[in-house]
C-alpha cells in the first residue's frame, strides 16, 4: 500500500469498506437471521431458500435495467461522481432499516434486503468504472487485486464484531437476545460501510470524461444507441462479456447461496460463520497472488484457471455431506473468488475508451447483474423441483464450462486494443 498514490488508495479503501456489507449482508449474518425468521413464519427450508433467490435475481434485474443508460450518462463531466454517492446513500439508509425492522415481519426484511442490493450494486458500476481515472493501465492488474484483498482482510473486523455478539448472545455471557445481536451486526455494517467510503468520496475524481451537454439524458441515451450500432467494431470485447455473464454468475451465486446451502445441510450457525471468516482471511493473499501471476502469465490465463477451479467446485459440492467437506469447499472457494473477480475487472478495464468507461462499464454491470439473475433461480429452482440443495449447486457447473469455452474464443489483449482503436 505504501507504494501506491493517493488515488488508488483511496479507490482500494472502498473495497474495504463496502465488503462489510459483502460478507455479513449478502453471504452470512443476514441470511441466517432471514432463514430463521421464515422458519418461525412456518416457511420451509427449500422453500425460503427458493424465496431467497429470487429476491436476489429481482433486485438485481431492476438495476440492471437501469446500468447502461447510468453509465452513458456518467461519461459526461461531474456525473459518476454524483451516481456514486446516492446509490451509496440508499445502501447505507436500507441496510441501517434491517437494524430496525422487526424480525417477525420477514417480508419487509426481505424488501429492504433488495433495496440494499439495488445501492450496493448501482455504487459499484460507478466504483469499477473509476479504475481508469486512479491508475494506469500498466498497474491496473495489481490495484484491483490489492482492493479486493483489503475488501477481504477489512471485511473480517466488522464480521469478527458480529459472530462476537452473536456467540455470546447465545451463550448468555451477553444479555441480550441473538435477534438483537444480529440487528446491532447490521448497523455496524453500514457504519463501517460509510466510514471508510470517506476517502473514496473526498479524494477520487473523475479524470476522464466528455464534455457536459445541455441535456446529459437525451446525449445519454442517445450515446448508447451509438455504441449499439457499433457494436459489430467492438466485438471481442462483448464475447468477454457473454462469457463473463456465464462464469462470474456461477461466481456469484455461490457466494450469495452459500450460506443457505450450509444451512440446509444441517451445519450449525456458529459453525458456518466460523468458516466464512476463514474464507475471507485466505482469500486475501489469493487475490494479490492472482493480480501477481496475471502480469506474467497474462489475465485471460489465470481466468481460465479460476473457471476450472470452480468446475472442480461444483463437482466437489455435489457430494458433500459433512461440516469437514463444506470447510473444503470454503478453501477452493476462497483460492479463486477474489482472484477471478479482480482480474476480470481489470481485463475490462484495459479494454474500454477510457473517456466512455461508465457506459461501458455500464454494459459490465448488466453482465454482472444479469449474471446474478440466472444462477440464484437455478439453484433455487433445481433446490425446490428435487427437494436437494446439492443438486441445485452441482447445476451451476454449465455455467463455469460455457463462460471457459467462451472465454477461449476471446481475442488476446493485444488484437483486442486493435479493434478498439479501429472503433475509435
Amino acid at each position: 500500500m505504501s507504494r501506491m498514490t493517493k488515488q488508488e488508495k483511496s479507490w482500494v479503501f472502498y473495497d474495504w469498506a463496502n465488503s462489510a456489507y459483502s460478507i455479513l449482508i449478502t453471504t452470512a449474518i443476514f441470511p441466517l437471521y432471514f432463514k430463521a425468521a421464515a422458519k418461525e413464519a412456518g416457511i420451509a427450508a427449500s422453500t425460503s431458500t427458493a424465496y431467497w433467490g429470487y429476491a436476489n435475481s429481482l433486485a438485481t434485474l431492476l438495476i440492471s435495467l437501469c446500468a447502461p443508460i447510468l453509465g452513458s450518462i456518467a461519461d459526461f463531466k461531474g456525473f459518476k461522481k454524483r451516481f456514486f454517492t446516492f446509490f451509496f446513500a440508499l445502501g447505507i439508509i436500507f441496510t441501517l432499516l434491517l437494524a430496525v425492522v422487526p424480525s417477525n415481519q420477514w417480508m419487509i426484511l426481505l424488501i429492504c434486503y433488495m433495496v440494499t442490493v439495488i445501492g450496493f450494486g448501482g455504487t459499484n458500476i460507478f466504483y469499477d468504472a473509476f479504475l481508469v481515472d486512479v491508475t494506469t493501465e500498466d498497474r491496473m492488474n495489481q490495484v484491483s487485486s490489492k482492493g479486493y484483498a483489503m475488501g477481504y482482510i477489512g471485511s473480517t473486523i466488522p464480521f469478527i464484531l458480529g459472530i462476537a455478539l452473536i456467540i455470546l448472545s447465545q451463550q448468555g455471557i451477553l444479555a441480550i437476545s441473538v435477534t438483537v445481536a444480529s440487528q446491532a451486526a447490521f448497523a455496524i455494517t453500514a457504519l463501517w460501510w460509510g466510514l471508510f467510503t470517506i476517502p473514496m468520496l473526498k479524494n477520487v475524481k473523475q479524470i476522464y470524461y466528455k464534455e457536459q451537454v445541455s441535456n446529459p439524458v437525451t446525449n445519454g441515451f442517445r450515446q448508447l444507441f451509438l455504441t449499439f450500432k457499433k457494436i459489430r467494431l467492438f466485438r471481442p470485447l462483448f464475447l468477454f462479456l457473454v462469457a463473463y455473464f456465464f462464469y462470474i454468475d456461477g461466481v456469484n451465486t455461490i457466494i450469495t447461496m452459500s450460506t443457505a446451502y450450509g444451512s440446509d445441510l444441517g451445519i450449525t450457525s456458529t459453525n458456518l460463520l466460523i468458516i466464512l471468516f476463514a474464507t475471507q482471511v485466505v482469500a486475501a493473499p489469493f487475490a494479490v497472488l492472482y493480480g501477481k501471476l496475471a502480469d506474467r502469465f497474462k489475465g485471460k490465463t489465470m481466468l481460465l484457471v479460476g473457471i476450472f477451479v470452480y468446475i472442480v467446485i461444483c463437482f466437489y459440492a455435489y457430494f458433500l455431506k459433512t461440516t469437514l467437506d463444506f470447510w473444503i469447499l470454503a478453501m477452493l472457494v476462497a483460492s479463486s473468488q477474489g482472484g477471478i473477480q479482480a482480474l476480470s475487472r481489470s481485463y475490462f478495464a484495459k479494454l474500454v475508451p477510457k473517456e466512455s468507461a461508465n457506459e461501458f462499464f455500464g454494459f459490465y454491470s448488466i453482465f454482472y447483474k444479469f449474471a446474478a439473475i440466472l444462477g440464484p433461480f437455478l439453484v433455487g429452482f433445481t433446490a425446490q423441483i428435487t427437494g436437494n440443495t446439492n443438486s441445485g449447486v452441482f447445476s451451476l457447473i454449465v455455467l463455469f464450462i460455457i463462460g471457459g469455452l467462451l472465454l477461449i474464443r476471446v481475442p488476446e489483449h493485444e488484437a483486442i486494443i486493435k479493434s478498439n482503436s479501429v472503433s475509435q
